[in-house]
């Protein structure tokens, strides 16, 4: 299976794509979309829909593993990036995608152990779990590996949940 996780920002949304079964996985590729805040949020919108388009298709992942919407002390923060969920969840499901979606708590406790680790902290366990040379940056690329990583050790849960 192949897993694409993505950490949905407006300005820099971070995509990874992880393959593997259950809690064996290796690390594919990984990068960043960034867009330009002076544009318009709906060609900003168009630009993320487009790039993560192009990873789905070079790729070809068998799920989407992204990041809930957590609480912003900002309300217009909060939506835009509700609305960026939106546009790929919406291409997750066109591209008949498996879809699982996670809060960061739970994906730092099942990467890290910790739920309310810090980036770096997600940086390192990435590059170890993934066994990759140097840490994944920026850390938005890194946080949407630790996301596919999170939908591996879920699905492996879910798995043994059925077989029990």
């Amino acid at each position: 299976m192949r897993v694409l996780g993505i950490d949905p920002g407006s300005r820099t949304l971070g995509w990874g794509i992880v393959e593997g079964k259950a809690l064996k996985y290796r690390g594919i590729a990984y990068g960043t979309i960034k867009s330009n805040p002076r544009e318009s949020f709906s060609k900003r919108l168009l630009k993320i829909y487009q790039g993560i388009e192009e990873v789905i298709e070079k790729f070809e992942p068998d799920a989407l593993s992204i990041e809930e919407v957590f609480y912003a002390h900002n309300v217009k923060v909060a939506l835009k990036l509700g609305q960026v969920r939106g546009a790929v969840l919406v291409l997750g499901e066109k591209s008949g995608l498996s879809i699982g979606e996670y809060s960061p708590r739970l994906i730092k406790q099942t990467v890290v152990g910790y739920g309310n680790a810090e980036k770096h902290q997600v940086q390192e366990m990435v590059k170890i779990l993934l066994k990759l040379k140097k840490v994944p940056e920026p850390h938005d690329a890194a946080d949407a590996l630790a996301i596919a990583i999170c939908h591996f050790h879920n699905i492996g849960i879910e798995n043994k949940t059925k077989k029990a």
